[in-house]
């Protein structure tokens, strides 16, 4: 008994091999992946062929389609010999080949493999090029690196085909060159020229191949390897020679400002300006790890292992076996293992001695909680707060009032964590009523010549009402 495999070509029966057409003549049980194949209908014109077409998904394709695929071939080489004939090259084109090989060595069942013309084969011709530095992608996953050129294949379900002009536009310029093949035509008349932008569903059938050249370093800009690059070249010895002065001392401000202004972002709800801002922060991370290659001390890739290996180690409900149905849950979970890791550290370390104070607050008063110590409704912090109340009331002098006030700042950001409000970002809102509303308040004023330094507390009051009414009201 000997199961062999085949490869069909790329199209029709004229770019069969002679030991594969040899060996489908000859064999009396013959198995096709698909009868869709262009040479099957010319192999096979009595429809006697065992096909596969029944295994597959046509909207998602999966593993199982193989393996199952690979099951039927085993089963019928059990009883005798079978050719199983694949499109392209058996070892290229087709995942349930290496599969079946497995398979059938664990059957202990004979083998043999007949090359045949493969999708490579026809690219080059159509391109006319040397294919030997492409990188071979699948559709499925279009995991590409833009800086090397690419021919992705394999978009043989519908599912696959309306999502890919859109997924390669997520990773290259709109404009980027993009060359489709036809692996059904002949190769003068295979291919066809068109920005990506152009790309769409129309242009695609699964017998089609997309070739994109690749991008220079500086122009792979969707995608973090381009950016990289771009900030590696500004930190080269013959880059900027502001970027190369750069310290981690010199460079703190910069991030510490690009986070507030995404927090302001965040606040506008502008998503364009966020989209800016966030790229800002991003560029202070690369910055950051420009100054560490340059001192030997870490590199980026130290960096990205880190967080990854963190994230990977701390949801074992995602990567491992662990359970875990709740958020709650979930940071439950994140303390315990933090604990493990660095069981001496106070439950307090690593909330950042430069955190603004009211966020410092909560993140240290959230930590307490998590680990018990807490009121244990929102009546204990109210009672508290009035009782601090009371003491700043009765302070009798300044250091007095200072430490009572911040008592009541303290038991304010317990009782915001534990509602779920962000004091410091209530505050920043509080703020910024105040500005905007204070604003009008000016224009009032100078709309009717008034100068607020003369006026009373009383006029400029009812100025505020009515700048208040103007802008929708509030507490405030």
């Amino acid at each position: 008994m000997v199961i062999t495999i085949a490869g069909l070509g790329p199209g029709d029966a004229t770019l069969l091999t002679g030991a594969a057409r040899e060996a489908i003549a000859d064999a009396p049980t013959v198995v096709v992946r698909t009868r869709a194949h262009a040479a099957v209908a010319q192999l096979d014109p009595g429809g006697t062929f065992t096909a596969c077409d029944d295994l597959a998904n046509k909207e998602e394709p999966t593993d199982e389609t193989d393996q199952a695929a690979c099951e039927r071939v085993i089963a019928l080489g059990r009883r005798g010999d079978v050719v199983y004939a694949v499109p392209g090259n058996p070892v290229i084109d087709d995942g349930s080949v290496p599969l079946l090989l497995e398979g059938a060595a664990n059957e202990r069942i004979a083998t043999r493999v007949l090359p045949g013309v493969s999708y490579l084969d026809v690219a080059a011709a159509a391109l006319r090029r040397d294919v030997r530095d492409l990188q071979l992608c699948d559709a499925t996953s279009a995991r590409i690196d833009t800086q090397r050129p690419a021919l992705i294949r394999d978009a043989t379900a519908r599912g696959v085909i309306d999502a890919l002009p859109g997924r390669l536009r997520d990773i290259y310029p709109a404009g980027h060159e993009v060359v489709t093949i036809d692996t059904a035509a002949a190769p003068e008349t295979a291919t066809r020229s068109m920005s990506l932008e152009d790309l769409t569903t129309d242009n695609l059938s699964p017998e089609t191949l997309l070739f994109l050249p690749a991008l220079a370093p500086e122009a792979d800009v969707r995608r973090f390897d381009g950016l990289y690059h771009v900030v590696a070249r500004l930190n080269a010895p013959d880059g900027c020679p502001w970027d190369r002065e750069q310290t981690h001392e010199s460079l703190r401000k910069h991030l510490l400002e690009e986070a507030y202004e995404a927090l302001d972002a965040i606040d506008s709800g502008d998503r364009a300006e966020l989209t800016e801002e966030l790229g800002d922060v991003l560029l202070q991370v690369l910055m950051h790890a420009e100054v560490g290659r340059r001192e030997q001390t870490f590199s980026l890739g130290d960096v990205t292992e880190h967080i990854a290996e963190k994230l990977i180690r701390r949801h074992p409900h995602v990567f491992g076996e662990a359970a875990a149905g709740s958020a709650d849950e979930v940071w439950q979970s994140w303390e315990q293992l933090k604990k493990q890791e660095k069981p001496e550290r106070s439950v307090l370390d690593g909330v950042p001695a430069t955190l603004p104070a009211l966020a410092a607050s909560q993140a240290i008063q959230g930590r307490a909680r998590r680990v018990g110590f807490d009121w244990p409704d929102i009546e204990g912090p109210l009672e508290k707060l009035r009782e601090e109340v009371g003491e700043f009331a009765r302070a009798e002098n300044p250091a007095e009032e200072v430490d009572e006030f911040g008592d009541i700042l303290f038991v304010l950001a317990n009782i915001g964590q534990r509602t779920g409000i962000d004091a410091e970002q209530a505050l920043r809102s509080a703020n910024q009523k105040f500005r905007t509303r204070f604003t009008a308040v000016e224009e009032l004023a100078r709309e009717r010549e008034l100068d607020l330094q003369e006026m009373t507390l009383e006029e400029i009051d009812a100025l505020w009402d009515e700048a208040k009414a103007g802008l929708g009201g509030g507490s405030l």
